[in-house]
């Protein structure tokens, strides 16, 4: 006789759901189902349509609770009618058998109709209320678990579940190293409860090894349940008092990495209900801890690579003050491109270098370390800053890699405050005299690394004086929050000028850092619709130290205008006006401005030789003198003329006599020089 035969001879009906839409019924599934009274195979929508809806997804928590604990699942369901109305209930059995991934790929089971009455009725009633405070409980954890970013959070969150009619009061999460099971945290335990359990072999006979091993879930209703089952290692559990056990496996992608104890004070029976919320809180805290794990992985990651790629030693320099920031984006791996060195040069001079490579992910933070190792290697081999820069650019362009990146190497000399620099597509440096005057100091540079292997980078010669505080930075400390260069040296020039002389550099370069990136940058946002955060790397350097009461009343400045950039005439116009920007008679100050166009302008196109422009301001508010100074190495001295209606050229000098208050000429061994002074008056009351 079949089994079916069997099976219909005491009204029970059998059914089979193949990982598919259809769904087999014998003559008494499809008579109860209300769907015929002969074997017939359906679309497993007919079958869903006959289930009340609750009761049907009622069902398939179940039946995933039962494929985890290799269990049979039993659910009480309502079959309806074409109106919705309840015909009748049934009692379905279900047997699962998983595929790799968790889900079922077979479920087999049987079906029997069942007689309720008004009892029944009322304890439907009661379960519809644990589960309704069921699915609130699962809410709130699903929550909690998802806001914790790291391990500790995640299990003080695991420790402060409080389950609907059933809490734990000893809770512990186990992790698996190699061929070992862990303990990763615990609560409800004393310090030291957890070292018999450390370092466990899985192969011992132990609850939480078990579901490890097997990927199923294990319950322990009593303490005598677990000596029959466990007599091994149940000396280890007895000594904690609990009545019950649950063992749960901690499963991710289908892959065991743990299991979760859960331990209670009280007896309790592991109903279906109850095994289900357990289920669903292990599967919560298996992803929330997979999630925290790469998390911790990837910050780690980060740290390492950052600590690799920055000097090891804290940047210093003999005679000199030094600072220097890191400050990755704040998604992802937090790696980039951005980076900055000091380096010690065997001429006794030191080197300081700040780049950019194009982009903000691994391939940036890869290439960044090799450049960093090209260019101290070329450094450390003697090479001036023109050379350094033309090999690393070089070199990136050998790597054949579709990126650029833009670099400042400065080679400073602290006995004299002379540096030297040359620059690769990279931001000017700002110079933030003593008295807190900002200034970005324009230099010429070459294209960015990479772009043109044979490109060459000028050097320009500044001195940084007594007092004075050097700002290099990538373009993350100018731009972000929507600031384009205007902008954002602005930002920069409001933080830097507020400061006084002998300010900590560390509280300068974190007060700049919080300008960008802190609450205060959310008020000075840019008017640019990218508002993007960037890496940023920043280096401060001071040549000191300035001493208190020697005040300083001087600001200078040193520019070389090439030949073949006459476009820097606008930026040495700037400069000067920069110089001046306290001073009380603004005609004076575009008169300077005037004056100094005409001066470099004369330079360029009556000689073959480059412009040099010195610009000093000497005195107190109110009662100073500007001195300007522009010099070649041309031989040929100035003669004023009278030139007519419509001449062309010759009134440099007269412009010259008519808005100075002094001007000259000064031969030198090599050129001449002209200047021209403005002096200061008070302003008028």
């Amino acid at each position: 006789m079949r089994t079916e035969d069997v099976l219909a001879a005491v009204d029970t009906g059998i059914w089979r759901w193949t990982n598919d839409d259809d769904v087999y019924l014998d003559a008494e599934t499809a008579r109860l189902l209300g769907v015929g009274d002969k074997a017939v195979t359906v679309h497993i929508g007919v079958v869903r349509a006959h289930y009340h809806a609750s009761d049907y997804v009622e069902m398939l928590a179940a039946v995933a609770v039962a494929i985890a604990e290799g269990t049979v699942a039993e659910t009480l369901m309502r079959v309806v009618g074409p109106e919705g109305d309840v015909v009748r209930h049934v009692m379905m059995r279900t047997w699962a058998t998983p595929r790799k991934d968790g889900w079922p790929a077979e479920m087999v089971g049987t079906l029997h109709e069942v007689r309720t009455g008004a009892s029944d009725e009322t304890t439907a009633s009661g379960q519809g209320d644990w589960r309704r405070a069921r699915e609130a409980f699962l809410l709130d954890a699903g929550r909690a678990l998802a806001e914790a970013n790291n391990t500790a959070q995640i299990l003080r969150v695991a420790a402060r579940l409080s389950m609907p009619g059933f809490s734990p009061d000893g809770l512990a999460v186990f992790g698996v190293d190699g061929d070992r099971l862990s303990v990763i945290g615990h609560h409800g335990h004393t310090p030291g409860d957890e070292y018999p359990f450390m370092e466990m072999p899985l192969k011992t006979d132990y609850p939480a090894a078990e579901v490890v091993r097997t990927g199923h879930a294990v319950y322990l209703p009593t303490p005598e349940a677990y000596e029959e089952r466990y007599p091994a290692t149940w000396p280890l559990a007895k000594v904690f008092g609990r009545q019950s056990w649950a063992f749960l496996p901690l499963i991710v992608s289908g892959r065991t990495i743990g299991a979760w104890l859960a331990a209670f004070r009280h007896p309790v029976a592991f109903t279906p209900d109850e095994r289900s919320v357990l289920t669903t809180i292990a599967r919560m805290l298996a992803q929330a801890l997979s999630r925290a794990r790469l998390q911790e992985s990837e910050r780690e990651l980060s740290d390492v690579m950052r600590r690799t790629m920055l000097p090891i030693e804290e940047p210093r320099i003999k005679g000199m003050s030094v600072a220097a920031r890191y400050v990755p984006t704040g998604g992802g791996l937090q790696v980039g491109g951005d980076w900055y060195d000091v380096i010690d040069l065997p001429s006794g001079r030191t080197a300081m270098v700040i780049g950019d490579v194009q982009g903000h992910d691994l391939r940036a933070a890869g290439l960044m370390g090799q450049l960093r190792i090209a260019l101290r290697a070329y450094a450390s081999e003697g090479h001036g800053p023109d050379a350094v820069l033309s090999r690393t650019s070089r070199f990136l362009a050998g790597l054949s890699e579709d990126r650029f990146a833009t670099c400042l190497y400065m080679e400073v000399d602290p006995a004299t405050g002379t540096l030297d620099i040359a620059r690769a597509g990279h931001p000017d440096p700002i110079i933030r005299l003593t008295d807190g005057t900002t200034l970005p100091r324009l230099t010429p540079g070459g294209l960015p690394l990479g772009i043109d292997p044979d490109s060459d980078y000028p050097i320009t010669r500044l001195v940084l004086e007594p007092g004075e505080t050097l700002l290099l930075c990538t373009d993350g400390l100018i731009e972000t929050g929507g600031h384009d260069l205007e902008t954002g040296f602005k930002r920069l020039n409001a933080v830097l000028s507020t400061g006084q002389a002998d300010d900590s550099l560390e509280a300068l370069a974190d007060t700049l850092v919080n300008a960008v990136q802190g609450p205060l940058s959310h008020r000075t946002t840019g008017s640019l619709s990218d508002r993007r955060e960037d890496d940023i790397a920043l280096m401060l350097l001071r040549r000191g130290p300035h001493l208190a009461g020697d005040e300083v009343h001087e600001r200078r400045t040193v520019l070389t205008i090439a030949q073949t950039d006459p476009a820097q005439i606008r930026g040495a116009r700037q400069e000067v006006k920069a110089l001046m920007h306290d001073w009380s008679d603004p005609d004076q100050t575009d008169a300077a401005a005037l004056l100094v166009s005409e001066l470099v302008t004369n330079v360029l196109v009556h000689t073959d030789e480059d412009a040099v422009l010195t610009a000093c301001l000497l005195g107190t508010p109110g009662n100073r003198r500007l001195r300007v100074d522009v010099g070649d190495r041309n031989d040929d001295m100035p003669h004023p003329r009278t030139p007519g209606e419509l001449a062309s050229s010759g009134r440099g000098l007269l412009l010259i006599q008519q808005l100075s208050d002094a001007w000259g000429v000064n031969p030198h061994g090599d050129g001449k020089a002209i200047w021209f002074e403005l002096h200061e008056s008070p302003p008028a009351r």
